[in-house]
């Protein structure tokens, strides 16, 4: 996830640009943006990329990530609301926290990384055939343009 100064511009003065730095065999950055004026709770939303970061790769097993303090302190939030969503992480298996050391992310198994990336593409199909419908397609037009799609 880069932003470049132009993505930063288009940015609402409702997000909140953080730029984290922590150490695990090297400098890292960890860049999380928050919609403030979102109807998803902020925790959820510090769930949501730290979990893409970390399916995508850009977080590797045993990152330590910033601590729940420095992280809401950055943030402009509570505390609580950090340490709600490290929890969150921690509960599906992503983040493994050392009580004293920090949170880091977990040797998280591929099975599992595998199903949060289906539960993403059928959001997004789910998404699409909604979008469809609206514009009165038919499901037989909706499987004829999926088969279409599919053969690119």
């Amino acid at each position: 996830m880069n932003f470049s100064k132009a993505d930063i511009k288009k940015l609402d003065k409702c997000y909140i640009l953080l730029y984290t730095v922590y150490r695990t065999g090297g400098e890292y950055t960890l860049k999380i943006i928050i919609n403030n004026s979102s109807v998803q709770p902020i925790y959820e939303q510090i769930v949501n990329q730290i979990k893409a970061m970390i399916t995508d790769g850009t977080l590797k097993i045993d990152t330590m990530l910033p601590s729940v303090r420095s992280l809401a302190k950055e943030l402009k939030i509570s505390a609580l609301t950090v340490k709600k969503a490290y929890d969150t992480l921690e509960q599906n298996g992503f983040v493994v926290t050392v009580h004293g050391k920090g949170s880091f992310v977990a040797g998280a198994n591929q099975q599992l990384l595998l199903e949060e990336q289906k539960k993403e593409v059928e959001a997004l199909m789910e998404t699409a055939v909604r979008k469809g419908r609206s514009c009165s397609m038919s499901d037989q037009e909706l499987k004829d343009l999926f088969l279409l799609v599919l053969e690119e």
